[in-house]
């Protein structure tokens, strides 16, 4: 009994173990995205040695990706909730009345509309980097700044003229508007700070948050570059494309996509006078896009009704989606759930980007009003509806980050926080030479071809073979003299003082002394020797 006993006992202790070792789906996830890549085959190394070596490595980085596995589920506790349906049921025919029925009381108060008719339709709404605060713009001048979480009012302003796009700044404290020829720049209270001249006409605004940049294009089809921290232009360039309404920046690189009437699609860099990327999308004008938060992935939509998906890094268009009418507005949350919009209808896409989906994850209709635009409230599983009756607010689960990072934004920052996250975000602002379409290449060196790297070399090798021939030719032809470098007369040189100035003429006067001398002593001698006498008895008279 015993000895059958025993392989049942092993038999279990095995299901445990692999039991204990099954992760959680999450962990799974995070697990796969921690690793460093495909592992080692070590069966096909002969090598003991090396074998060896290979082995512990690759348990050290096992080891490594569970303890990062570790820290990412104690520091990261949050999972984005989504949508699931039972049987024969579909997310996309659930209503937002049984959504928010079955949400909490905190997360069923974020879904509101606010019906204001007369002052519509809402073409401009904005969101803070850390979701907190909305900024909304009616065509007919109304702008308002909200807590809306809380929902407060903080500002409301009637500018009495057209408003056609609205964004914030670096934070709440100041946000732009795109008003019937100009561009004004307001602050929290309300209050015109600036007006900014120079970008007339404007369809369409946009803000890099990290380099301080704002940016605007429009009926003259010039998109324009400003920096908010010193005021000054930073570049111009005029798009030779006609006018332009459809412009979002690519999160990743900071480099501005435009969007043409001829279906084309530009990408631009303050430092470029030409795009950095052209390329064709649509057989009509381009009526939307988005781009990915990772900058992989950028969605385009068209007057053809055709929604394409094109992978950035490649180029190249990865699916095709066809739509009853032409899209209007696009989106894309921080979890890459991809929305669109026309007419009175918001379709919600989950998984469309990476793969072709079949069907949607979340459908809604306006009650009332014509959409103008929509946008995805960052950490929060909402998104914002501007029409032409008001703004709305939708749940959409499973859209926003779970878990954010208070350095980069912190929708519970106090006032003091917010000051020095704004002292923070101008000391590491970045310049605009540094906004390249890929940003891996700032700070490499850059690496020569081959064949320069070649003739390089050749050249230095042939600069070296004349340098030594010179050597050896000179070598041979210098004179050999004896006793000029012998150790006394190297010493005796060492010891003489050295050269002053006086001591030249010094010389030339006791030369001169002895040359008077001797031409004296020669006339002396000349007179007293008497004429005819040998040359023989003249040494006699000398003496």
């Amino acid at each position: 009994m015993e000895g059958r006993q025993e392989p049942r006992a092993n038999e279990e202790a095995k299901a445990s173990r692999k039991r204990k070792k099954k992760l959680d789906p999450d962990v799974a996830e995070t697990a796969k995205r921690l690793k460093r890549g495909p592992g080692v085959d070590l069966k096909s190394i002969t090598d003991k040695k090396l074998k060896g070596k290979l082995r512990r490595a690759e348990n050290v980085f096992a080891a490594s990706q569970k303890k990062a596995v570790q820290i990412s589920e104690w520091l990261l506790p949050a999972s984005a909730g989504t949508l699931e349906a039972e049987g024969v049921e579909r997310t996309w025919n659930f209503k937002q009345q049984d959504i928010v029925a079955a949400v909490d009381v905190t997360a069923a108060r974020k879904a509101f509309d606010l019906s204001l008719p007369e002052l519509g339709p809402y073409g401009g709404l904005a969101f803070t980097r850390n979701g907190r605060f909305m900024l909304m713009g009616g065509t007919k001048g109304h702008l308002a700044l909200m807590d809306w979480q809380r929902s407060h009012l903080v500002c409301e302003v009637q500018v009495r003229e057209t408003v056609r796009d609205v964004t914030f700044l670096h934070n709440e404290t100041f946000w732009a508007a795109a008003q019937k020829k100009y561009v004004y720049v307001y602050d929290k209270r309300g209050l015109e700070v600036h007006c900014l001249r120079d970008h007339t006409d404007t369809l369409a605004l946009d803000f890099l948050p990290h380099h301080f940049l704002l940016t605007s294009v429009g009926e003259h089809g010039v998109l324009r570059y400003q920096d908010t921290s010193t005021g000054h232009i930073v570049a111009q360039h005029k798009t030779k494309m006609g006018p332009c309404s459809v412009m979002r920046h690519n999160p990743y690189n900071a480099v501005e996509c435009l969007g043409h009437a001829r279906g084309v699609v530009t990408m631009w860099t303050p430092n470029i006078t030409t795009p950095v990327v052209k390329m064709l999308c649509h057989q009509g004008p381009v009526t939307a896009l988005a781009v990915d938060p990772s900058g992989t992935y950028m969605a385009t939509a068209g007057a053809d009704s055709q929604i394409k998906v094109w992978d950035v890094r490649m180029l190249k268009p990865m699916h095709n989606y066809f739509s009853h009418a032409p899209i209007t507005r696009m989106d894309i949350s921080q979890r890459g759930l991809l929305a669109v919009g026309y007419g009175r209808k918001v379709q919600v896409w989950q998984d469309a980007l990476r793969s072709k989906a079949q069907s949607p994850y979340l459908t809604h209709h306006l009650p009332e009003g014509v959409l103008s635009t929509f946008s995805f409230v960052p950490y929060e599983d909402v998104l914002g509806i501007g029409h032409s009756a008001g703004i709305s607010t939708i749940l959409v689960p499973g859209s926003g980050e779970p878990n954010f990072d208070t350095f980069v934004a912190n929708p519970f920052q106090t006032t003091k926080q917010r000051q020095t996250q704004e002292v923070v975000q101008l000391l590491d602002k970045l310049q605009p030479d540094t906004i390249v379409l890929d940003p891996d290449t700032v700070g490499t060196v850059r690496k020569e071809p081959a064949e320069v790297l070649q003739q390089r070399r050749r050249q230095e090798e042939e600069a070296n073979a004349v340098r030594l021939a010179a050597l050896r030719k000179e070598q041979e032809n210098k004179a050999k003299m004896k006793g000029k470098n012998r150790p006394s007369r190297r010493h005796r040189k060492k010891q003489s003082n050295i050269i002053e100035d006086r001591k030249p003429t010094i010389k030339e006067r006791q030369k001169d002394e002895a040359a008077r001398r001797k031409e004296a002593a020669q006339k002396k001698a000349d007179s007293v020797i008497p004429e005819g006498a040998p040359k023989a008895v003249r040494r006699f008279y000398k003496a």
